[in-house]
């Protein structure tokens, strides 16, 4: 009996740090640094890029000749919110003509944004739970037939 309350508890044990081991993903297109390097600039196309790199993860919003490859390597345990690992944001910029201009790696640094939980406010009646459930009673009613309607 002994032996088989300890296998029983090894096994918890053995099921319960399983269970807190971190879950890793990766996200975009996390470049590698003989992939940024292979790009030079003045001499690649987009085909070029398109063919070393892969597509962008992004393109400028106002620029459509700055690309952006985005990817990151998260972290999460248990219940708790994913932590990123690694992350890498590297900019392609090309002339008009379509040749590489520049390759750099962004700045990544990550700041913290305070969430503000407020409600938007709305303009409009402003209703009791209570008001909300007895406010359509009556409105349904059958209509009464008419002495002209006979």
């Amino acid at each position: 009996m002994k032996k088989l309350l300890t296998t029983g508890f090894c096994l918890f044990i053995l099921v319960s740090i399983s269970a807190c081991s971190p879950v890793r993903a990766q996200r975009g297109n996390l470049l590698e640094d003989y992939q940024v390097t292979e790009i030079i600039a003045g001499k690649h196309t987009r085909s070029d890029v398109l063919r070393l790199l892969g597509s962008p993860t992004t393109q400028s919003t106002f620029n459509t000749d700055i690309w952006y490859y985005i990817g990151q390597k998260t972290e999460k345990n248990g219940i708790l919110d994913d932590k990123v690992v690694d992350e890498r944001i590297v900019a392609v910029a090309f002339t008009a003509d379509g040749i590489v201009a520049s390759i750099e790696e962004q700045n990544s640094e990550r700041i913290d944004i305070p969430y503000a939980r407020k409600k938007t406010p709305t303009h409009g009646n402003e209703l009791t739970f209570t008001q909300q459930l007895l406010g359509n009673l009556g409105r349904f009613n059958a209509p009464q037939a008419s002495p002209t309607d006979q």
